[in-house]
């Protein structure tokens, strides 16, 4: 390691890399989060409505939902990344790289947004939906035009809170080849004992956590109209 090399000669010597470590961050917690709205949306609704008491109460199609959320919120990250591996395989055709870390981490990211769209939408008022009901609003109806919009707020809170572990996730992926900056500092920084290149990655990496939680909070105080 060299202690005097300044940061211009450090982003110049390794531009590529970070550059491509960067991009395979985005990419997987891009995919991750397009899991999370698609997949985990959906799922943390039906995990409302379908809840003792809700307005859609199913037990039997409840306790199926909380256990698959359950379990996949239960396994260590690093433990599900290799327990996935023959689905991945499966899915994308390998199991190494960027695309291959992403199975894994969409998994998780369902599992965790689902619960956290629960949680918005039990803050909503049971007012709000019998009133829906009175009004005899649609079942979409209700979820969209009143649920929804009444959560948004949290739930736009949930994905901030949801990105930023997503971010956290992506350090480990590297046992598969994904890549992204935590494994780019892991490789390039601890390995070989580059101290100042770990160093300015963990700085990157903060930044960019912390520029999302400013987005996602302030586009939550402007979304809440309570």
């Amino acid at each position: 390691m060299s202690g005097s090399r300044t940061l211009g000669e450090m982003l110049e010597r390794y531009q590529h890399e970070i550059w491509r470590a960067i991009g395979e961050t985005f990419t997987m917690v891009g995919i991750s989060l397009a899991a999370a709205v698609l997949i985990g949306l959906p799922l943390g609704t039906l995990l409302y409505l379908t809840k003792k008491g809700q307005l859609y109460e199913q037990p039997v199609l409840a306790g199926v939902l909380n256990t698959f959320v359950n379990v996949v919120r239960s396994f260590p990250f690093l433990l599900l990344v290799v327990f996935l591996i023959p689905f991945t395989r499966l899915v994308v055709g390998t199991s190494i790289g960027t695309e291959a870390a992403s199975v894994p981490l969409s998994i998780i990211a369902i599992a965790y947004y689902s619960r956290l769209v629960e949680q918005a939408l039990l803050d909503v008022p049971r007012g709000i939906v019998e009133s829906a009901r009175a009004m005899g609003a649609s079942p979409l109806q209700i979820v969209f035009k009143f649920l929804y919009v009444e959560a948004r707020s949290g739930l736009v809170l949930g994905l901030t809170t949801s990105a930023i572990s997503f971010i956290s996730y992506s350090t480990v992926v590297g046992i598969v080849g994904g890549g992204g900056i935590g494994d780019f500092a892991i490789r390039y920084g601890y390995q070989r004992f580059e101290t100042d290149v770990m160093v300015y990655m963990i700085i990157l990496m903060i930044i960019l956590v912390q520029g999302v939680q400013f987005i996602g909070s302030l586009l939550a105080r402007v979304l809440d109209k309570r």
